[in-house]
């Protein structure tokens, strides 16, 4: 639960769940919707994978990530265990 709360204390990182929840996108895609080196949002891509936030799928050379649904929906029945 740590890995999950550390990956979505950055911007850059909840900016690239919102677009993925639109549709899968290859590294380059994502890369291309920031103003940062690629190596960075790598960076931010290996934290969001880290924490099950989202998956990875190899195909040709490319490697397109989606969003994990069911982490999120994990973790959002977890903050409604705190609803009175």
């Amino acid at each position: 639960m740590n890995d999950i709360f550390k990956a979505l204390n950055d911007a850059t990182r909840r900016e690239i769940l919102e677009l993925l929840k639109t549709k899968d996108m290859s590294a380059g895609e994502i890369a291309d919707q920031f103003n940062m080196s690629k190596p960075s949002i790598s960076h931010h891509l290996d934290i969001l994978k880290r924490a099950d936030l989202i998956t990875a799928e190899k195909s040709g050379q490319f490697i397109f990530y989606s969003i994990n649904t069911t982490i999120m929906e994990d973790v959002l029945q977890w903050i409604l265990t705190f609803k009175k």
